[in-house]
């Protein structure tokens, strides 16, 4: 599961709202609206962001987090480390080798240190 299906399930749950229901309304197959939810599909476009913020009633913060982790769910992604140090080259590919087998207290610890690092949300916590 993605950030943003993740999201959109919540959002969907806390109104009870079955996913057929929305899919129709959004003129989408629930197919593809599971499979969004789901990870098995790339990131939405930026039309049917905005039409799930509208049929959420979501507005400027909510709205924003939506787009923010709908550009952070892309489920295969690439890292291009051309350029770098070899650091760098060593941190992605360690990554990519182990991020299956780490827990959700050690994913989170390690967002919130790189996000602390970038000024970009929550710091590390200790």
């Amino acid at each position: 599961m993605t950030p943003f299906g993740q999201k959109t399930r919540q959002l969907r749950a806390d109104r009870s709202i079955l996913l057929k229901q929305m899919a129709d309304d959004l003129g989408v197959s629930s197919a593809y609206l599971s499979a969004l939810e789901r990870g098995h599909r790339g990131r939405p476009g930026p039309g049917l962001i905005m039409q799930i913020c509208g049929y959420f009633d979501l507005i400027w913060d909510e709205a924003e987090e939506l787009k923010r982790l709908a550009e952070m769910s892309h489920p295969r992604v690439v890292v291009d480390t051309s350029g770098l140090s070899p650091r760098a080259t060593e941190l992605a590919n360690l990554l990519s080798q182990s991020i299956g087998e780490l827990d959700e207290q050690t994913l989170e610890w390690i967002l919130d240190e790189i996000r602390g690092r970038r000024g970009g949300g929550r710091g590390p916590v200790f």
